[in-house]
């Protein structure tokens, strides 16, 4: 039977996957192949980089107690993808304090986050002393909490405003707090869909320019790839293959992160034509040629589970995907464009999703440095979300589960002595 289902999958294919298990470098054309595989060919795909995953993470499951904080969603770029820019004449447009944003960090903090990631809107009458009062505000009062912030776009409109070299500019931002960066605003790394999608966003190679500059000052970064609307296969394998060559050059990526479009509320879908975001098998060939095409150089592919919800996510951690990303708290700019998986995901709802597809929850910091293993459910510890949101999530959390469970049974008990 197993000799019948192995038959069944394309010569090229296997040749590609046993290739890419052996450690030969996938090309372009061959993650391009890959990334039309269906039927016998995609379940082998899917198989492998799971064999991949686990030889490059073992079974362990991590994530990120973390906040989202956008300071504010007023942006002129006018990307037709976002559902979140405002004009600042908009009712719905908000600029926060760093009285509003140190709230959020207390917050944060209180529940257990060790990290924040602050983004926001192009806001055109902000400078790059914005940028690093915002850092200075919060280390003042949590010295201690990781600051992941200011995409590339955010970092090239700081830098013009600065007139310094950009090296310089993204030191004075480390010196004040900033911890890494986030490497969002990629979408394609292809100037012919980026010119469709947001033509007065920065091109691909300035983002290349400020992504290495970062991590030339030894500020590392995430790196993004947003799918599932205008783009080809063969623009997605220039985009790997770009990313692979960054990290060969640099080693300053922590992880990949494949972004699902999400298309209900934005021009590109509605006024465009785009696709309507990627299909479920879409989603998983995204994360397994990730994971085969980028190994060695990075072997962290991360679930967008805002994107994705739980019950796929689950799917693409048995897809070569090896991160479940970060609770968020809060989240807008995948909801204002029609996402309705939610905006936070507590970390005992992280260790019980990890637990059901028998991995082991690891919760770690931005660098992927180990806080805490959860190899034993019973020493769980208690949940520090406020009582409102645990009330939401219908009792949720070990602790309070195990109680109840106790008290069913003495009742029990007592019933039938």
């Amino acid at each position: 039977m197993l000799d019948q289902l192995t038959a069944a999958v394309s010569t090229d294919v296997r040749d590609l996957l046993e290739g890419a298990l052996s450690g030969k470098e996938l090309t372009k054309e061959g993650a391009e192949r890959l990334l039309g595989a269906r039927g016998s060919d995609f379940h082998a795909l899917i198989a492998a980089a799971d064999l991949a995953r686990q030889r490059d993470n073992g079974d362990d499951v991590s994530y990120v107690v973390c906040r989202n904080i956008n300071f504010t969603n007023v942006c002129y770029v006018g990307c037709s993808f976002c559902g979140f820019a405002r004009h600042r004449d908009e009712d719905e447009a908000f600029d926060r304090s760093h009285e509003e944003i140190l709230l959020k960090c207390k917050d944060a903090v209180d529940r257990g986050a060790t990290e924040v990631c602050i983004q926001g809107g192009i806001h055109p009458a902000k400078t790059h002393d914005t940028y690093r009062d915002i850092l200075h505000a919060i280390k003042a009062v949590y010295p201690d909490l990781h600051i992941h912030a200011y995409s590339p776009e955010e970092m090239d409109f700081g830098h013009k405003k600065s007139g310094m070299e950009l090296s310089d500019y993204l030191s004075w931002l480390v010196e004040a707090g900033l911890g890494t960066m986030p490497g969002t605003a990629a979408e394609i790394l292809d100037d012919e869909i980026r010119d469709k999608l947001s033509p007065n966003k920065l091109k691909t190679e300035r983002w290349v320019e400020i992504i290495k500059a970062a991590h030339g000052v030894g500020l590392r970064s995430t790196s993004t790839l947003m799918y599932g609307h205008i783009e080809e296969k063969r623009h997605v394998a220039a985009h790997l293959d770009l990313i692979r060559e960054i990290q060969k050059e640099t080693g300053g990526f922590t992880e990949f992160v494949p972004l699902g479009f999400i298309h209900e509320r934005n021009l590109l879908y509605n006024l465009m034509g785009s696709r309507p975001g990627p299909s479920m098998d879409e989603d998983l060939r995204m994360v397994a040629v990730s994971r085969l095409f980028l190994r060695p150089h990075i072997t962290n592919i991360q679930v967008s589970w805002v994107k994705m919800g739980h019950k796929l996510g689950q799917m693409a951690l048995c897809a070569g995907a090896n991160d479940f990303g970060g609770t968020l708290m809060e989240e807008s700019i995948s909801r204002e464009s029609g996402s309705d998986h939610g905006e936070n995901t507590p970390p005992e709802e992280f260790r019980r999703l990890i637990r059901e597809i028998g991995r082991t929850p690891v919760e770690r910091t931005t660098l992927y440095k180990t806080v805490q293993r959860f190899d034993d459910p019973a020493l769980d510890p208690p949940s520090k979300e406020p009582e409102h949101l645990q009330k939401q999530l219908d009792l949720s959390g070990p602790t309070r589960w195990r109680a109840k469970v106790e008290k069913a049974r003495a009742e029990v008990r007592a019933a039938t002595a």
